[in-house]
């Protein structure tokens, strides 16, 4: 109940403030490791190993630390523990901050401010920005939208209401690891090995739930069509998880996700997600923002209601042993 409680107070809290650039934030932190580990190990033989290292060294202190902050606020009190897990979630979250994010590219798209479009862009994917047009600045926002519905909001969620503040904060751990140095490049195939691998994992199960809530949700009219090209297209994407999301956000908007990207200059031809019943356009950003605000909320009410009816079974049980 306590995870259940803090898990809400998170998501209020980041409704209410977002991601201000003066709060000291954890991911910072992380990132400082991250870097300083990869500074360190990622040279010489061994560099798989290292990588392996590298993850657990991460993960521990991120656990560790927020352990202690938890305990320590339960130890003085039961609201003080509640205040300090529900802060710590709410860190690991990004609702707020990813909706901002893309309106500041879309604001701009649609005054037809390409140049301030894609330096918007720039800040939130790692693709080439420079050359794209209108249609190529929606995709790429698109995309990210949907992505990060599940890498930096449902999914953390999703351990915070089984381990609260310390899972969540290891989870986002995991993520940051990857978005650092889960690459398939010659500098991080092997040193980034374990973070990307520990990723996929962890977010096996919340991406297909949240593409299902996604689709379940908001598909309406499309419900149908929307249902057979998450399950069509999902598993063409390179991510084993990416895929669900932006198959359900392609399949939800009618419009045509995926095909070719640049990144440092190398060209990426990925296969395509959806079918282009429409084309591409700025009010598909606000859209797919929409979604991904809707899915959040239904996704965070069915985890407090699936909370509520375990501890309901497990108070049961507890009374019917004692009996």
């Amino acid at each position: 109940m306590t995870h259940l409680t803090a898990l809400a107070l998170a998501l209020f809290l980041d409704a209410l403030v977002g991601d201000p650039r003066w709060l000291p934030h954890p991911v910072r932190g992380m990132g400082k490791l991250i870097a300083s580990l990869d500074r360190r190990w990622n040279n010489g033989t061994k560099r798989k190993a290292k990588g392996v290292a590298a993850l657990v060294v991460v993960l521990a202190v991120v656990y560790g630390l927020s352990a202690l902050a938890v305990a320590a606020g339960y130890a003085v009190s039961l609201y003080v523990g509640v205040a300090v897990e529900s802060v710590l979630i709410f860190t690991a979250i990004a609702t707020k901050s990813l909706a901002v994010a893309a309106e500041e590219v879309r604001r701009p798209l649609e005054a037809g401010d390409l140049s301030k479009a894609r330096q918007a862009l720039s800040m939130i994917v790692g693709r080439d920005t420079e050359r794209l047009d209108e249609a190529g600045i929606t995709r790429a926002c698109i995309e990210t939208v949907a992505e990060n519905t599940s890498d930096g909001i449902t999914a953390p969620l999703f351990y915070a209401a089984i381990g609260g503040a310390p899972l969540a904060l290891l989870y986002r751990a995991v993520n940051t690891c990857d978005s650092m140095i889960g690459y398939k490049n010659e500098k991080y195939r092997e040193f980034g090995w374990a973070a990307a691998r520990f990723d996929d994992v962890l977010n096996y199960v919340p991406a297909r739930l949240t593409a299902l809530v996604m689709v379940l949700v908001f598909g309406g009219r499309r419900l149908r069509a929307a249902l057979a090209i998450l399950f069509r297209d999902a598993r063409r994407h390179p991510s084993p998880n990416s895929g669900w999301l932006e198959a359900a956000m392609a399949g939800l908007l009618g419009v045509q996700l995926g095909g070719t990207n640049t990144y440092g200059g190398l060209v990426s031809v990925r296969p395509t997600l959806g079918d282009a019943v429409v084309p591409l356009c700025p009010a598909h950003i606000r859209r797919a923002v929409a979604i991904m605000i809707g899915t959040v909320l239904v996704f965070a009410f069915l985890l407090w209601i699936g909370g509520m009816i375990v501890a309901m079974a497990s108070a049961w049980g507890e009374s019917a042993r004692a009996l």
